[in-house]
C-alpha cells in the first residue's frame, strides 16, 4: 500500500514538471521497470497527466493527515483511505493502476519520455 502512495506521488511531482525527491523515484523503481521501451500514445500520455495531477491533490490533502497520525493502526487507515481515493481517480480517468504505474516507472528510466510528459503537463 505504501509502495501505492509513493509512486502515485512521484508521478504526480513528475508529470507537474517538479522534480521528484531521488528516494521516492529510488522506491518507486521496481525490476519490471528494467523491460524494453513501451511506446505510449499522446491519448495514454493525456491520461496519465490528468490522472497524476489529481493524485497529487489526494496526496497534497491526506499528507497532514499521515504527518499528524501518532499510532500505527491510523496510520494505516489514512493509507488505505487515500489509497482508495487514488485508484478511483486513475480508474476514471481510463486507466489501470499498472498502467499508470507502468509509464510513471517508464518516465523514471527515460528522460524524453519525460520531457513529453511534461508538455502535456503544461
Amino acid at each position: 500500500m505504501n509502495k501505492w502512495i509513493t509512486t502515485a506521488c512521484s508521478a504526480a511531482l513528475l508529470a507537474m514538471g517538479a522534480a521528484a525527491a531521488p528516494s521516492m523515484a529510488q522506491q518507486a523503481q521496481a525490476p519490471a521497470a528494467q523491460q524494453a521501451p513501451v511506446n505510449y500514445s499522446d491519448a495514454q500520455l493525456e491520461k496519465f497527466v490528468s490522472a497524476s495531477k489529481k493524485v497529487a491533490v489526494i496526496s497534497q490533502e491526506y499528507t497532514p493527515k499521515l504527518q499528524s497520525s501518532t499510532d500505527e493502526a491510523t496510520r494505516q487507515e489514512v493509507y488505505r483511505e487515500a489509497d482508495e481515493k487514488m485508484v478511483d481517480v486513475v480508474r476514471k480517468e481510463g486507466m489501470t493502476v499498472e498502467e499508470f504505474n507502468g509509464i510513471n516507472q517508464a518516465i523514471q528510466q527515460d528522460p524524453a519520455l519525460m520531457e513529453r510528459v511534461q508538455n502535456i503537463a503544461r
